[in-house]
């Protein structure tokens, strides 16, 4: 069995998902097992044509996940897995970086000249990241105070969350968190270091409350398709109300217990 044959399907598709063809993924493979052969020598232990190992090798190399030897004949090394996906993270995070620019630029104008005439009071989110990308959004544009309950149900993406929590912290604004008590010491320890903290059992809901003047409501999974739901709204009744709620949360909970 060849070392490509060895590969998991799942590892297979995930290599597929960050931009390696079928003989990429083999080539590269290979490699891993026997480092520093020519190219001929890849095309047989992989299964990859001949006729096209030279254009595998050089988009191997040119994706970041191969380097090669200049010498006669040319031999080619692996990068190890660590490098190879920390360099595609900076290179991906770039260029979404310079997209996400290029069109806030051009769109969000747009946007604006009707989103007093046209966006509803009320919206609703659908699926984990979609949830998790408006919350940081909101948190992002805060400028005095931010509220936030997190339920045992999200405690496992509490730290997608601490980068804009640590953009707020260094603007001097206001924050409390509410945590479920049976969060583990590592998140505590993160959010206690950016957020006065309290903790609150039976808590069965959560959302954020920025500037007492959006808010963010968390209602769980439907029952349907177990899809995550939120409601995000600007209304400022709801936000008012959400904020009472919140304070009186507050209040019947318990600080965070000194180490």
């Amino acid at each position: 069995m060849s070392a490509a044959e060895q590969v998991s399907e799942k590892t297979r598709r995930i290599l597929q998902d960050l931009g390696l063809t079928d003989y990429e993924i083999k080539a590269y493979v290979t490699l891993l097992a026997h480092p520093g052969v020519q190219a001929s020598e890849v095309s047989k232990d992989s299964d990859v044509p001949v006729s096209k190992i030279y254009e595998v090798l050089g988009n191997l190399e040119r994706k970041g996940w191969v380097e090669s030897q200049h010498s006669r004949p040319t031999r080619y090394f692996p990068k190890s897995p660590s490098t190879a996906l920390q360099a595609l993270r900076m290179r991906m995070e770039a260029e979404l970086k310079a997209s996400e620019d290029h069109l806030l630029s051009e769109l969000m104008p747009i946007y604006e000249m009707k989103e007093i005439q046209e966006r509803p009071d009320i919206w609703i989110i659908r699926g984990d990241y979609n949830i998790i990308a408006k919350i940081t959004e909101s948190i992002d544009r805060v400028k005095k105070e931010l509220l936030v309950v997190i339920p045992p149900a999200l405690n496992s993406v509490v730290d997608l969350v601490i980068p804009a929590l640590t953009n707020v912290k260094s603007t001097g604004a206001n924050v409390r968190i509410l945590m479920s008590g049976d969060v583990n010491e590592r998140s505590i320890a993160k959010i206690s270091s950016l957020a006065e903290l309290r903790l609150r059992e039976n808590m069965f809901g959560g959302g954020v409350i920025a500037d007492a003047t959006e808010v963010i409501l968390l209602l769980g999974r439907s029952s349907e398709n177990r899809e995550a739901l939120a409601i995000w709204s600007d209304h400022a009744g709801l936000a008012s109300f959400a904020k009472n709620y919140f304070e009186f949360l507050w209040t019947e909970s318990q600080p965070k217990p000194r180490p």
